[in-house]
């Protein structure tokens, strides 16, 4: 049912009724009365009588379909030739015309049968017959083309009624057809536009690279294919529109008439609605095709955030394995190059999420719709990034410190065996005399002014400037040092005393010192750290 229902009220078109068309048995030459009624023509046609009524109101209501409504509205002029035929023919077309004619009527003009006996019995007929007809306009009988001139302007009438408009049916109907054809072209090419438009609006954005990059790919082909066939619609519209005005090109005298000028307004119309069509789905397209581009630039940053991000926390990860500050110089130094060897290794990693980073941000400045998601993975790849080059800063300060504290160690180890030495060196026969303690007590004194050089003097502000890397095994090692310093530092202190009172009463022998005999003294060849 509903396919009879739009097949009712479908209009009809001259492809529809071909045939019956070019029997030609009625026309719309394209003239008009002088208040721009339009003219439907009823040539002489010897088997009206035998044209089917559907055929004929086919054909009547096509005709009376193609004028503006604001001409149809004035009502239509009806000329029915019937100059060579009989009274029974006026009649019949009369009767037919009246019972069907579906349009505003507002004159009808009849060339009535040339022979003089017919022309007598129509002249009866119209009077006793004219109620008959059922027709509210004026029946005008006419003798002659010339009568007819005198009511319509020839420029108005085909050359068979004795006018000057050029009519050729064959190129009417090819018109119409075309005509037609380009509207149907117009309506679906829209409705080809508005589907395409409907499936884009439902389209759900894919979550991956490949299947975005496929979608794009797919929705710009088909668009590229719509625009082709827009072209070729606006070609045809264009061709159309210059076989209507052929005539006047070809003729500077030529005039189109009112139905060609109507015609050419059709076509203009249509290709206008084309262009309209054109221009809204372009902007609905590249908003579309926009939404698309930032899809896939959305799913690449992630896909590349993805990647840097594993990079980084595998970098982190590494990073937060190096709690190892050292237990000696030949140790921290090695620390140092494999933290030196993974700071090279965090460059690449570092400035891609720089990179990333920035590109992110750029997208953002370009007004990406998923702003709220880009934002936050830029952040945190700023995060990262620094959070790498502090910790790394901070290890390096550790480690550094570290390397000041071991070197400190193993200089004042250095130290206490030298001082150890020193002490063990000078000869208890050459103390003995003034000169000789003396000349003990000044190389004492100048190996002592060495420890303030190696600030080894206050063992709190050790403690105090190496605090954040003493662990508990660098502590031990570094109190037994201290510790040995202290002793080494009692050991200078007792020589010198002694050689105090030598110098002064030249009488005290002086005895070579004995440090392991001490139990708290560590022996030298134990002070080296570990």
């Amino acid at each position: 049912t509903d396919e009879i229902m739009q097949q009712e009220i479908r209009p009809l078109v001259a492809v529809d009724i071909i045939e019956q068309l070019h029997r030609q048995f009625a026309i719309l030459s394209g003239g008009r009365g002088k208040d721009g009624a339009p003219i439907i023509t009823f040539p002489e046609f010897a088997g009206f009588s035998d044209i089917p009524d559907e055929d004929f109101l086919n054909v009547v209501t096509y005709l009376t379909s193609i004028p503006s409504l604001e001409a149809a509205s004035i009502g239509f002029i009806i000329i029915i030739d019937r100059r060579r035929d009989k009274w029974s023919a006026v009649k019949a077309s009369l009767t037919r015309i009246a019972g069907a004619f579906p349009g505003n009527l507002q004159l009808v003009f009849v060339l009535r049968p040339s022979r003089f006996i017919q022309r007598t019995i129509a002249d009866i007929g119209i009077k006793l017959y004219r109620d008959d007809f059922k027709m509210k306009v004026p029946i005008i009988m006419l003798n002659s083309v010339s009568d007819l001139h005198g009511y319509i302007d020839k420029c108005q009438l085909t050359r068979e009624l004795g006018g000057t408009l050029e009519y050729g049916h064959s190129q009417w109907i090819h018109h119409r057809t075309a005509i037609e054809n380009f509207a149907m072209t117009v309506k679906t090419t829209a409705q080809m536009l508005q589907t395409f438009g409907t499936d884009l609006a439902e389209t759900e954005l894919p979550n991956d690279v490949q299947c975005t990059e496929e979608l794009l790919s797919a929705h710009t082909d088909h668009h590229s294919k719509l625009k082709d066939e827009l072209k070729l619609a606006v070609k045809q519209g264009a061709t159309l529109l210059t076989c209507i005005r052929e005539p006047v090109t070809r003729s500077a005298n030529s005039k189109l008439s009112p139905d060609e000028l109507e015609n050419v307004a059709t076509v203009e119309r249509l290709l206008a609605q084309l262009d309209e069509t054109e221009r809204a789905f372009d902007q609905f397209w590249t908003k579309h095709h926009l939404k698309l581009e930032q899809c896939l630039q959305l799913r690449h940053f992630e896909h590349d955030f993805r990647e840097v991000k594993l990079t980084l926390d595998n970098l982190m990860e590494a990073q937060a394995g190096f709690s190892d500050v050292g237990d000696s110089v030949s140790r921290v130094e090695h620390l140092l190059r494999e933290q030196k060897q993974l700071e090279e290794k965090g460059q690449e990693p570092l400035e891609k999420a720089q990179t990333l980073a920035l590109h992110g941000e750029q997208l953002i400045q370009n007004n990406h719709y998923a702003v709220d998601s880009i934002r936050p993975k830029c952040v945190e790849l700023r995060r990262i990034c620094d959070d790498f080059t502090n910790e790394t800063k901070k290890k390096y300060d550790i480690l550094g410190k570290s390397l000041e504290l071991h070197k400190q160690l193993d200089k004042a180890s250095q130290w206490c065996e030298a001082g150890i030495y020193l002490l063990a060196s000078q000869a208890v026969d050459k103390c003995q005399s003034q000169e000789g303690a003396e000349t003990a007590l000044v190389e004492i004194e100048k190996f002592l002014a060495t420890a303030k050089e190696h600030q080894l003097s206050n063992p709190k502000e050790f403690y105090n400037q190496f605090d954040v890397i003493l662990t508990p095994e660098i502590k031990t090692n570094a109190q037994r040092i201290l510790q040995k310093l202290e002793d080494v530092q009692e050991m200078f202190d007792k020589r010198q005393v002694s050689l105090k009172k030598l110098s002064a009463k030249q009488t005290l022998q002086p005895v070579a010192p004995h440090p392991e005999s001490s139990p708290k003294r560590a022996s030298p060849k134990t002070t080296r750290p570990a």
